[in-house]
């Protein structure tokens, strides 16, 4: 029967049954430690593999007296921590990364959202007094088809035609543009 002190004697000449021996009897532990930092079995697994070889190729390096145990708890908990250190300092490059694509699609944005107004404006601008006087009404003053035809002293058909004009060719303006389309179809079928 091996103990810890005979397992490092003999894992220190290269003995692999004597290192089975240590693995065996630390793995599930070093697992289970690790388990408390990490929450994730697959990562606490790899660190505590990691840890067993790195064990491994500083075999020399051990002293004859000691237990390899707070050795072992000591590189799989500095091992965790590398990757932990690795993963904070990649999600932080992936913010940054983030952060500033979104700023540059914002002021993109912004800029096609003001070529789109005035784009929208000038359309406005070019309808038939009417037609521009009915749309304004329904759509930015928020009045009713029926209660504009009643102010404008017009039939309910007259104002859904101009309406069904000033979308067709509002529509018709933007006609090369996926996004506004959808934008003007929603706008137009409150």
């Amino acid at each position: 029967m091996m103990n810890d002190i005979d397992a490092l004697e003999a894992f220190k000449k290269g003995d692999k049954k004597a290192f089975k021996f240590l693995f065996n009897k630390y793995y599930d532990r070093l697992v289970a430690y690790i388990m408390t930092y990490s929450h994730n079995k697959m990562i606490s697994e790899d660190v505590v593999q990691q840890a067993f070889v790195s064990l491994w190729e500083g075999r020399d390096k051990l002293n004859d007296m000691r237990s390899p145990k707070n050795y072992l708890y000591a590189i799989a908990y500095n091992r965790y921590m590398d990757i932990v250190k690795k993963e904070k300092k990649q999600n932080n490059a992936l913010s940054q990364i983030y952060e500033r694509a979104l700023q540059d699609r914002i002021v993109e944005d912004k800029e096609a959202l003001e070529l789109r107004v005035k784009k929208m404006n000038q359309i406005i601008e070019t309808l038939p007094p009417k037609c521009k006087k009915i749309l304004k009404m329904n759509k930015i003053e928020g009045v009713k088809y029926k209660n504009i035809a009643e102010i404008m002293g017009i039939s309910l058909k007259t104002v859904e035609s101009q309406m069904s004009i000033a979308y067709k060719k509002i529509r018709k303006g933007f006609e090369n543009d996926k996004l506004i389309l959808v934008f003007i179809d929603d706008f137009f079928s409150i």
